[in-house]
């Protein structure tokens, strides 16, 4: 069992929790993931680990609760345990040799990116730091990433903080502005990812970007993740998470994600009609 002993909520669908995991806080690295299990009759789900404490043996992890397991774990308070947590698992990102890098987060991206962003910054590198969301509420870890950033640049799409606008815009000013970026790193939903890719297509610079494909066991084994590119299939799970956006068919990838819609919002809805806080009659 492992321990949750923190639990923040960041937004009103965005919570952060901290769970005691020594085995894997001793080894994780930025880019790495783990799959989690709620209890005995709960599905598998992978989490991008967001920060880690090797002396506290801890991980963190944040998530947006827009499905079934991610609206249970949400519930979950400091004190409960998860039965299962798997890794570090996935390639972690290569953060040395790089002098100027632009890290870009999408909503709940943004807390897959934090740790990138940290790292490319403790290595020594200028980090210039672009994060957006749909409104000023959904904004997530602004303080953690100004501290690792030599410059952050905030958006929204309803113009209730920041830049009135998308990331992208952001994007297109700082590589007109600085001709010496070594690397782009993207990490939100997937058509921000692609705007991201084709900007940086445009430019020559080089665009890693970090793929939320369905995973079930994270071993490679069962093959749900599997992505496409370079025209080739990759598996997520074990060939990523992070993949040249430059290659990535970002196309295929929009039609996987939406395998399942139909089905999870069938599970919600049952869970709706079972009781508890249900309005629906």
């Amino acid at each position: 069992m492992y321990r949750i002993i923190r639990k923040k909520v960041l937004a009103p669908t965005m919570k952060l929790i901290e769970v005691e995991a020594p085995d894997i806080a001793a080894k994780v690295l930025p880019g790495n993931f783990v799959i989690l299990r709620i209890d005995e009759k709960g599905e598998r789900i992978p989490l991008t680990v967001a920060d880690y404490d090797r002396k506290k043996g801890t991980i963190t992890l944040i998530f947006q609760e827009v499905g079934y397991t991610t609206k249970h774990l949400g519930r979950l308070e400091e004190g409960d345990a998860l039965l299962d947590l798997v890794g570090p698992l996935g390639e972690h990102m290569q953060i040395e040799g790089y002098k100027k890098v632009i890290c870009v987060g999408g909503g709940s991206g943004t807390a897959l990116l934090y740790p990138k962003t940290k790292a490319f910054y403790e290595a020594g590198a200028k980090v210039l730091t672009i994060t957006g969301a749909r409104t000023k509420e959904l904004l997530i870890l602004l303080d953690e990433l100004d501290a690792v950033s030599d410059e952050l640049y905030v958006t929204t799409d309803d113009g209730s903080y920041g830049h009135h606008g998308f990331v992208t815009d952001i994007l297109k000013e700082l590589l007109d502005k600085h001709d010496d970026v070594d690397l782009v790193v993207a990490i939100g939903p997937v058509p921000m990812m692609k705007a991201c890719a084709e900007l940086t297509r445009e430019y020559g610079v080089k665009c890693i970007v970090s793929l939320n494909a369905i995973m079930v066991d994270g071993t490679g084994m069962c093959g749900g993740c599997r992505v496409i590119v370079g025209g080739e299939t990759k598996f997520t799970c074990v060939d990523g998470p992070a993949f040249d956006g430059h290659l990535v068919d970002f196309d295929d990838l929009m039609r996987r994600l939406s395998y399942y819609k139909k089905h999870e919002e069938e599970v919600l809805s049952n869970e709706c009609c079972s009781g508890g806080e249900c309005k629906c009659h």
